[in-house]
């Protein structure tokens, strides 16, 4: 592949409503330091794909029919306001980064694969779970998005973690 046509490939992130800020942030900042389109994905993982055809979109059934659209309006709807905030801070005073967002379903991490696969892109970025013996337990039991594809895609796979919170209260530092 020559180093042109991999400079126009995008960048394909996973996005999930409350995730993190430094997972958007990271990836649209290297999206834009490297000139590339930032292709954004939620996988709705309370669907499952019916028919999977690369030409056109995957066809969809949910266990819930009845709340989806407006539910995934909604949802879109945020995913879309955290979206363009970290594409335009990314971008600073330079062009602002290209986006866009993908509803995908079933399984988050082969769903996400899939997408890269479809899109071309040069690399898949990923969060980390959230911190806490629920979500350990559930990642566990589930298995870990960022796992599966380290060991299953032959693109790069950058797993962003968040940032550690700080309290700068002297109870705190101390432990107490």
């Amino acid at each position: 592949m020559a180093a042109e046509e991999s400079a126009s490939l995008p960048l394909l992130v996973g996005v999930v409503p409350g995730q993190h800020p430094e997972v958007l942030a990271t990836a649209a900042s290297l999206a834009a330091r490297l000139g590339v389109p930032l292709s954004c994905a939620y996988v709705d993982e309370a669907s499952y794909v019916v028919e999977w055809d690369p030409a056109r979109s995957a066809h969809r059934l949910s266990p819930h029919p009845g709340a989806d659209d407006a539910d995934m309006a909604a949802l879109a709807a945020g995913l879309k306001e955290a979206i363009t905030g970290a594409a335009a801070e990314a971008a600073g005073g330079t062009p602002p980064v290209q986006w866009s967002l993908h509803t995908l379903t079933g399984d988050a991490a082969r769903a996400l694969g899939r997408q890269a696969a479809e899109l071309g892109a040069s690399m898949i970025i990923v969060g980390t779970s959230e911190r806490g013996l629920a979500h350990r337990i559930s990642e566990a039991l589930n298995g870990s998005v960022g796992t599966w594809l380290s060991h299953h895609q032959d693109r790069p796979v950058l797993v962003v973690p968040p940032r550690p919170e700080r309290d700068s209260s002297p109870e705190k530092r101390r432990g107490k």
